[in-house]
C-alpha cells in the first residue's frame, strides 16, 4: 500500500503526445490523478476543475497528469472536447494504477466490481509521495489540491 513519505513508484506511460515518465518532472510537484473513464460526467467535472486551476498550479511549480485505462485515441478526444492543457496517460493493464493503490472494489447501481478508484497523489519535487487523496469529490478537488500544495510548500 502506498504511503505518504515513500518514494513514488516510477512509471512510463503513453499519452497522445508520446511517452511520459515520472522522471520527466523532477523538481516539480506532480499531481497524479486517477479517474475511471474518459468523457463521463464525474471525470469530466474533475478534468475541467484541473483545467481551470492549471495556471494556479503552474505558479506553484506543479504539473497535472491524469491516468486511466482508456486508449490514447480516447484520451485525445477527451483532451480536445474539454480543452485540457495537461497530458492524459493510458495505463491499459492498470500496472501504474495498481502500484499507486488506485485499483479496488467499486460499486455502481448496486453492482460491485473491480476498477479504478478516483484518487489523487501529490508527488513532491524530490520524488516522494507528499499527499494522498483516497476519496475525491470532483467538483472541489482542484481547490483541495492547490491548498495541499500551499501547505506542503510552506
Amino acid at each position: 500500500m502506498l504511503k505518504e513519505g515513500q518514494k513514488a513508484p516510477a512509471f512510463k506511460l503513453e499519452s497522445p503526445g508520446g511517452k511520459v515518465s515520472l522522471s520527466d518532472f523532477k523538481g516539480k510537484y506532480v499531481v497524479l490523478y486517477f479517474y475511471p473513464k474518459d468523457l463521463t460526467p464525474g471525470c469530466t467535472v474533475e478534468a475541467q476543475g484541473f483545467r481551470d486551476a492549471n495556471v494556479e498550479l503552474g505558479k506553484r511549480n506543479a504539473v497535472v497528469l491524469g491516468v486511466s485505462r482508456d486508449s490514447v485515441a480516447l484520451h485525445q478526444k477527451f483532451i480536445d472536447k474539454c480543452e485540457l492543457p495537461f497530458p492524459l496517460l493510458s495505463d491499459p493493464e492498470a500496472e501504474t494504477i495498481k502500484a499507486y493503490g488506485a485499483w479496488g472494489e467499486r460499486s455502481m447501481y448496486g453492482r460491485k466490481f473491480e476498477g479504478i478508484l478516483r484518487q489523487t497523489v501529490i508527488i513532491g519535487p524530490t520524488g516522494k509521495v507528499e499527499k494522498i487523496f483516497p476519496k475525491v469529490k470532483p467538483a472541489v478537488h482542484a481547490a483541495e489540491v492547490i491548498e495541499a500544495i500551499d501547505e506542503l510548500a510552506g
